[in-house]
């Protein structure tokens, strides 16, 4: 598991976003195309890639992709 495949993932989802622009330490809630929708699309992406389950506390203590891909990783015992 490589954080660049989340973060080209995550791209993915943020169509709006410009290409390049995410990295590790992009807060994600902070880009101006954030939306309530877009933590539900998070929620769904990490179920469904990684068969990880998070709920939206566990989405609200995490502020970056770093943060996330972290999480990710802690939930699977990696």
């Amino acid at each position: 598991m490589e954080i660049n495949d989340l973060i080209k993932k995550l791209a993915n989802e943020f169509e709006e976003v410009p290409a390049g622009t995410l990295k590790p330490e992009t807060s994600f809630r902070e880009l101006k195309e954030w939306s309530s929708m877009h933590a539900l699309i998070i929620i769904a992406l990490v179920d469904t890639e990684y068969d990880v389950i998070l709920n939206g506390e566990d989405l609200r203590s995490v502020t970056t992709i770093q943060d996330l891909f972290d999480f990710i990783k802690r939930k699977k015992g990696l």
